[in-house]
């Protein structure tokens, strides 16, 4: 009823000549008034009709100004943010350098569970390098390095590989860290982490690699023994550098290749081995290696290489090293 109320005011002369026009057609019909009242009423008919016509085409031009004005309007505006905008969207503007900024801000990458892997796993994928530099390389020595040896195979690339872990022969950095692995989790199941396991650790990671290289004729080795111990892990390729913990709950970091710190990444693990000891990799060549090693071969490899073994590691805790070197799991997953 109010939307009918509103129509009628608004159409008001329309209405009325309506409403006119009906009542005198009814009325002429009915012989109820004189013809020339029918014909006056009529005349008044059209009068109304033209007079609705003349308003709506004076609405009409009106809308026509106004929508004209707004358009010219616009326009103006629109010529007046030209430069604004490309001073926002240009080579120089502002937009190009929050973007800057943003990519700056994001050089480093934090990674969180799943994507620790497979961000490790994508740089292993085409790398022809890889340096690592940690505590005893439990997992280079079972996935890093048998996964690029694999992928250097099928494209038929060399490989170099350059390692840093603690000095086995050094008992007192191998108590500090095994006292720290000791502390991150000390009632974990498993083998406990003591000074013999961090050192059998270490001497199967280099008799790893001094497998691998007998067997490989694409990699290369350099292999280095620190007598610092580091609470971190770093994995650099040819792709990435990715920066982990023992903890594998740990939020990992990952830099690119091309943001200024993969480069200073490279340079501080380059220093970093320079000041190791280095292991005289080439001398390995003097000892034979079978496919499952003995333990007087593996005995003989060490001696070669300058790294006595403990006087209490007998045949079991050789063979324990072997088994860890040719053998190794990943023990994360």
């Amino acid at each position: 009823m109010t939307r009918l109320l509103a129509w009628v005011v608004t159409n008001l002369d329309a209405f009325i000549g309506l409403v006119l026009a009906l009542t005198v057609s009814v009325l002429g019909l009915t012989n109820a008034v004189d013809q020339e009242v029918v014909n006056s009423a009529i005349l008044l008919v059209l009068g109304l009709l033209a007079q609705a016509m003349l308003r709506d085409r004076l609405r009409r031009r009106t809308t026509e100004r106004e929508v004209r004005q707004v358009i010219s309007d616009t326009r103006d505006r629109l010529t007046d943010l030209v430069p604004q905008m490309q001073e926002i969207t240009g080579p120089e503007g502002a937009l190009n350098r929050a973007r800057e900024a943003i990519d700056s801000v994001s050089m480093v990458r934090v990674l969180h569970g799943s994507e620790v892997g497979q961000a490790l796993a994508d740089a292993r994928r085409h790398t022809d390098q890889w340096s690592f530099k940690g505590g005893t390389g439990t997992f280079l020595r079972a996935v890093t390095l048998p996964d690029c040896l694999e992928h250097a195979r099928r494209r038929n690339a060399t490989l170099t590989v350059a390692i840093e872990i603690i000095d086995p022969t050094d008992e007192e950095v191998c108590e500090r860290y095994a006292r720290f692995r000791r502390s991150l989790d000390p009632d974990a199941p498993g083998e406990p982490w003591t000074v013999d396991r961090t050192r059998k650790e270490s001497y199967a990671t280099v008799l790893a690699a001094c497998w691998h290289l007998q067997r490989s004729g694409l990699l290369t080795v350099d292999v280095r023994l620190s007598a610092q111990m580091t609470t971190f892990r770093y994995d650099l390729s040819s792709s990435c550098v990715v920066i982990t913990q023992e903890n594998p709950q740990t939020p990992a970091l990952r830099i690119d290749r091309g943001e200024v710190y993969y480069n200073r990444f490279n340079i501080e693990l380059d220093y970093s081995r320079r000041q190791s000891r280095r292991v005289p990799i080439e001398a390995a060549a003097q000892v034979k290696l079978d496919d499952e090693p003995s333990v007087e071969q593996v005995r003989r490899l060490f001696a070669a290489l300058g790294l006595t073994l403990p006087r209490s590691f007998g045949d079991r805790e050789v063979a324990d090293i072997i088994g860890k070197a040719v053998q190794a799991r990943n023990p994360y997953s």
